[in-house]
């Protein structure tokens, strides 16, 4: 395994995270606007014990090659709090690397430290080379079915 730094994300890592979301968006045929990401990472930066935080990892000449989003939520079932790892990206050049077990380690920890009692994630069915890494970490998948709704943009205040 090459050698990684994985750091909570700050304002001086944005010019360097956004190229990696937007190639994780790529991957995953959506746009969202870049203002729109960078809000998004601005906000877990401005209020991590309340929303979430962002790893980025560097190789060994400070490149950014991957990078994680975890989010705070609470699980009834469980009655406990539960962490939300809502994006996992390696960028090609470091994919088997070890990277991607990395970043979920990471992201386990920073969960374990903010008093949750799970980890959990999605993927989509078809990505076979994510869930093998998965398998390998001894995450259990879920048989829950997942669902979406679509909601109306926020009425302008205007």
């Amino acid at each position: 395994m090459s050698d990684f730094a994985i750091a909570v994300v700050g304002e001086r890592d944005l010019d360097d995270l956004l190229p990696l979301m937007r190639s994780y968006c790529d991957f995953y045929e959506v746009d969202p606007a870049d203002a729109d990401l960078l809000g998004m990472s601005r906000a877990l930066i401005a209020d991590p014990d309340r929303e979430g935080v962002q790893l980025i990892a560097r190789n060994a000449d400070g490149t950014a090659v991957g990078f994680a989003t975890v989010f705070w939520t609470w699980q009834t079932l469980d009655a406990a709090r539960l962490a939300v790892m809502n994006d996992l990206y390696v960028a090609p050049e470091s994919r088997g690397s070890g990277l991607a077990e990395a970043l979920i380690r990471a992201c386990a920890d920073a969960a374990r430290g903010h008093g949750a009692h799970s980890l959990g994630w999605q993927t989509a069915l078809d990505n076979e080379r994510a869930q093998n890494v998965y398998d390998r970490l001894g995450a259990r998948s879920s048989k829950w079915l997942d669902y979406e709704l679509a909601l109306d943009e926020p009425a302008s205040s205007e």
